[in-house]
């Protein structure tokens, strides 16, 4: 096994590559929260990420991909090994076709299609992170859902790059095949939008984003909704009958309706607290940790799985916390 010294000389040998050393991933992630990484590598491009990649196999060392940091909860010790970031974003516009890398953020997704006069991604405007991380985790809001623009997604399978088409990405709710295969890279995203009246686009994601600033405010260290909501057709009978018809949306059931029913707003740990206005949302108030925030997490599901009898799931990724 090379050491971490020796792999951080081989990464910084790559020329576009910037590595650092003992970097805070609370630097990193949306909660300000996470220890050092012993080596952190931001890759700008594909060829210098795929080589990273391959530098930290060889090593031996643990790694893992992380994007924008926006669903990300880094343990408070970091993480003893690389941690490969790939912020890759361009952009390129045909038409009505758009090629954005993963690293593209999203908002800045959503401008240039609104800007453009193209529709599809403006209720998803507000929506924090990359735009590989949305694919991913098939980013929506507002009854959409990136999934119904994506043409192909383009990737490294740890072997080489593969590009599959919309099918081949098996979309549901808030999943996709990358979900399955995390060794999968995202590196790129086809989607399929129609042209429509800039103007009208610009004043539906202005609306949302004024909705989406005042709940959660742009500068509040979450990762938005931290639970995914429920699929009604996906709960039990017995727990579908106690959920009023008035808080049933599109076919979903949030997950807020659940927390509230056992307490969740208002509570706190240390420096982690649940919103008192919005029981799925979790922020670090300041000073939090990645404990006590998996303290309160691991709480809420205890409660809704004894009072429910269901599980309900997070929507965020661990790094270093043992997952």
């Amino acid at each position: 096994m090379a050491t971490v010294d020796e792999t951080a000389r081989r990464l910084a040998g790559i020329a576009p590559l910037t590595v650092s050393r003992d970097a805070l991933l609370s630097q990193h992630t949306r909660f300000g929260i996470g220890g050092p990484a012993s080596i952190l590598v931001d890759a700008p491009d594909a060829p210098s990420f795929v080589e990273a990649l391959r530098i930290a196999r060889d090593s031996g060392l643990d790694y893992v991909v992380i994007g924008g940091g926006t669903n990300l909860i880094a343990a408070d010790e970091g993480f003893e090994g690389v941690v490969l970031k790939l912020t890759a974003r361009g952009i390129t516009i045909d038409g009505a076709q758009v090629t954005a890398d993963a690293g593209m953020v999203l908002q800045d997704l959503v401008d240039r299609t609104v800007n453009s006069g193209l529709q599809g991604l403006e209720t998803m405007t507000g929506i924090p992170g990359f735009t590989g991380a949305a694919v991913y985790g098939n980013a929506g809001a507002y009854g959409h859902s990136i999934s119904e623009r994506v043409a192909w997604v383009e990737f490294f399978d740890g072997c080489g790059i593969r590009r599959i088409d919309n099918a081949g990405c098996q979309f549901q709710y808030r999943e996709s095949i990358f979900k399955k295969h995390k060794d999968w890279i995202i590196f790129s995203t086809c989607l399929a939008m129609t042209p429509a009246d800039s103007t009208a686009l610009r004043a539906t994601a202005d609306k949302i984003l004024a909705v989406r600033n005042a709940k959660y405010p742009p500068t509040m260290k979450c990762a938005g909704s931290i639970f995914k909501n429920f699929l009604l057709a996906g709960l039990p009978p017995g727990v579908v009958s106690q959920v009023p018809k008035t808080s049933i949306i599109e076919g979903k059931v949030p997950s807020a309706w659940f927390l509230e029913q056992v307490g969740a707003k208002g509570m706190r740990e240390g420096g982690i607290q649940v919103a008192d206005y919005h029981a799925n949302l979790i922020y670090n108030s300041g000073g939090g940790t990645a404990r006590e925030l998996r303290t309160v997490i691991g709480e809420l599901k205890r409660r809704v799985r004894e009072r429910f009898g269901i599980e309900i799931e997070e929507e965020v990724q661990y790094v270093g916390c043992g997952e």
